[in-house]
């Protein structure tokens, strides 16, 4: 029988934020395979794991993968970890996983610390919805692609960055989402020096260049309000006559009571003004 892929979790700073589910596993296990070994050997010595390691990362997942699901299939457990948090997640590990379910290899996934979660639920933003970007991409036509997206989020968005593009990427967001939106700011993690910050984008600029920034980053930023996505779409029709308004519902097929209906919901007025107006259009027409 093939063997059993576990994705384990491991902490994302302080030391102690491991279940005891994982260190089970990873005592259990044939091979860990880790993100690197050097980072996850402290880990494996705090704990007294000796389960071999093998490194799978970002320049070696397609022909480690490989071996790694040979291995599986030849009745090996294998554990992965990454350096901090859980695996597939801004990793490598996603890779593996979809060539396991290719090759009929169960998968399992151990709970635990992950920075995106942590930094969410202590950020004093609306955590109901969000949208997790991790990295912004490197590609500008891709970046200049996910941040229009970005722009019109209503869900809070998460985003890593690191110390050297923070206040790079805090200007770039600022022009994009607008220097009055929200965000708090969290680095270090769970380890002694934790700082949460919560201010706008002008705020976090301004404060950024009297602070360098120092450790990994996490941006969670509040998104758009209903309010502003309304606000927008009465701007876009100010230009537009109203006549044209009109004619948009009416080649949709509305009837003329219903496309009324939505000019005015798209205006922010009322049907009778709606009426009125293009009455006064009639008129001085005629």
């Amino acid at each position: 029988m093939a063997g059993t892929l576990y994705l384990c979790a491991t902490p994302i700073g302080n030391m102690e934020d491991i279940t005891y589910r994982v260190v089970r596993i990873l005592r259990e296990s044939d091979l860990i395979a880790a993100e690197d070994t050097r980072t996850s050997r402290k880990l494996l010595d705090r704990y007294e794991i000796n389960t071999p390691m093998t490194s799978y990362h970002e320049h070696n997942k397609i022909e480690k993968a490989k071996v790694l699901i040979s291995k599986l299939q030849a009745g090996n457990d294998i554990a992965l970890i990454t350096d901090a948090g859980t695996p597939g997640i801004s990793d490598p590990g996603e890779e593996l996983v979809n060539l396991c379910y290719e090759n009929d290899i169960t998968v399992t996934s151990l709970p635990g610390a992950a920075a995106l979660i942590t930094a969410v639920t202590m950020s004093g933003q609306p955590c109901r919805r969000f949208a997790f970007e991790a990295f912004l991409p490197k590609d500008k036509k891709y970046r200049v692609h996910v941040l229009e997206e970005l722009a019109q989020e209503t869900r809070t968005i998460i985003i890593y960055e690191s110390p050297h593009h923070l206040k790079a990427t805090l200007k770039e967001l600022s022009d994009v989402l607008g220097e009055d939106r929200q965000l708090t700011v969290a680095r270090e993690l769970t380890k002694r020096h934790e700082e949460k910050l919560r201010f706008t984008f002008k705020e976090a600029l301004s404060y950024y260049e009297e602070n360098d920034p120092k450790g990994e980053y996490v941006l969670v930023i509040k998104g758009k309000s209903r309010q502003e996505q309304e606000d927008e779409q009465r701007e876009k029709w100010e230009d537009t006559p109203l006549s044209e308004h009109m004619k948009i519902y009416l080649d949709q097929g509305l009837d003329k009571k219903e496309a009324m209906k939505k000019v005015a919901k798209d205006r922010g007025v009322s049907k009778r003004d709606v009426y009125q107006e293009l009455l006064n259009e009639k008129n001085e027409d005629n």
